[in-house]
């Protein structure tokens, strides 16, 4: 069962239009952090992990600040929503009524995933379902040097068909079993993260598939984005490859873990890439006040950042259409 981040236990009162103004001009000033401008022939695709939606007691003003920075994409991938959808609606409430949600039942953890677009950018094609791995082919889910058995995700990836402009792509919302950092937890965590890439791998080169484009985003829970990483080293094994990054920062607001990814599958995908992505640590933007006041630490401005925000930064990717 999902479980909450504490919530502070001091107060801190903001202005919810100058915070607005605060991460604008981050996302405009900072070096590498330049978020394009949505084009006419241009989708900009995001993903963001937004700590415990609909289970964390997130005020109006908090709601106001992630919707305005879902508002800066044309179509962004959610994980942790919760069973109760009450955080997912109070965002979609705020947002302008062309952008409509798309969420999966609830798995593992209590969590759904979800997708928020852009209705004028992006049509909802007919496909929408979840990557599962039969119990017949559960036998070629193995890696090298790990012992235990593949028996299925602990939240099957939530996968969506898509059209803007020329573009028809499958997006594949991923939140990988995290459990703990003992190599009991990596290794089951490894075996998701090839299941991925095998399925990704498999369905691109099948005549039956339904579009050309794949791509994989979402919480995969990677420590490090480094060769010899158990879960990096798992998917890539099939061919799924990671856009290099204009910002060089970590996808966690303790800045030390490379958990949110977006991966496409070599071939005609990366033809449509851009070559934009990036990581926006919106945390270095936001809450000036509560970083320089000098009665408070670090770690609580890091624990209210992640229980009014999240402890998971926006990644992104924008590709021609």
């Amino acid at each position: 069962m999902a479980t909450s981040f504490p919530k502070p236990n001091f107060n801190f009162t903001y202005d919810v239009d100058q915070e607005i103004k605060n991460l604008r001009t981050y996302r405009d000033t900072a070096e590498g952090r330049a978020i394009p401008k949505k084009k006419r022939n241009r989708l900009l695709i995001a993903s963001w992990n937004i700590a415990n939606l609909g289970l964390q007691k997130r005020r109006e003003k908090d709601y106001k600040l992630i919707a305005e920075m879902i508002e800066w994409f044309d179509i962004i991938a959610i994980q942790e929503v919760n069973d109760d959808l009450k955080g997912l609606q109070a965002i979609q409430k705020i947002l302008p009524k062309r952008y409509h949600v798309l969420f999966s039942d609830k798995g593992g953890n209590d969590e759904r995933a979800a997708y928020i677009f852009d209705s004028k950018k992006v049509t909802l094609l007919e496909k929408v379902g979840e990557v599962a791995v039969p119990p017949k082919d559960h036998r070629y889910i193995k890696l090298p040097d790990v012992t235990r058995k593949f028996n299925g995700f602990d939240r099957n990836p939530y996968l969506a068909a898509f059209e803007a402009g020329r573009l028809r792509f499958l997006l594949v919302n991923v939140h990988l079993y995290f459990g703990d950092d003992k190599r009991a937890s990596r290794e089951r965590r490894s075996l998701e993260a090839y299941a991925v890439s095998r399925w990704g791998d498999l369905r691109r080169r099948d005549k039956h598939r339904f579009v050309d484009h794949i791509i994989v985003l979402g919480d995969f829970n990677l420590p490090k984005v480094k060769p010899g990483d158990l879960i990096y080293t798992a998917l890539r094994k099939r061919g799924l490859r990671r856009p290099d990054h204009t910002s060089k920062v970590f996808s966690n607001i303790s800045n030390d873990k490379n958990y949110d990814q977006l991966f496409f599958p070599p071939g005609v995908t990366k033809q449509r890439y851009s070559g934009k992505s990036g990581v926006f640590d919106f945390d270095v933007g936001v809450f000036p006040d509560l970083w320089n006041d000098s009665s408070k630490t670090a770690v609580q401005f890091r624990s209210y950042v992640k229980y009014f925000l999240s402890d998971h930064r926006l990644i992104w990717s924008e590709f021609k259409i």
